[in-house]
């Protein structure tokens, strides 16, 4: 970590109670902290937009297995993209419906173009791709 710098922001008060409340709420020792976290996330958000950065994150799906040719589509897809999935979760959740979840790791470009394959496959009833940071660039 480099050194800390100290700087002021001016802001309405009622902005700043409402930031007060949420700093308690969610357990921040301190303003300082929660704007930190701002500030990070910001950052990553800001990574995922350029095209080759090294980015992480997962991709979430729920599909019916019974769903003919699905479990194949969705293995081929994973293999074409191995380079970005470094690992795989699978559970069943009844009868019918499956949870899978995929941890990936690569370029920003590569890693929205799988999660978008993957989320639309037929069968696939619902997903997500949740971003963040590799953390090499975050202090």
């Amino acid at each position: 970590m480099g050194r800390v710098v100290r700087f002021g922001i001016s802001m309405d008060e009622e902005l700043l109670k409402r930031f007060d409340d949420e700093v308690v709420s969610r357990g921040y020792i301190n303003r300082s902290e929660a704007i930190r976290d701002l500030i990070r996330n910001q950052l990553v958000e800001l990574d995922w937009s350029k095209e080759g950065e090294e980015v992480a994150g997962t991709i979430t799906l729920i599909y019916d297995h019974h769903v003919r040719g699905l479990n194949d589509l969705l293995l081929e897809l994973q293999h074409r993209f191995h380079n970005l999935i470094i690992s795989t979760m699978h559970v069943h959740l009844d009868h019918h419906h499956c949870l899978e979840v995929l941890v990936i790791k690569g370029p920003a470009r590569e890693a929205r173009e799988v999660a978008g394959q993957l989320l639309g496959v037929k069968g696939v009833k619902h997903g997500k791709l949740s971003v963040t940071s590799t953390g090499k660039r975050l202090n």
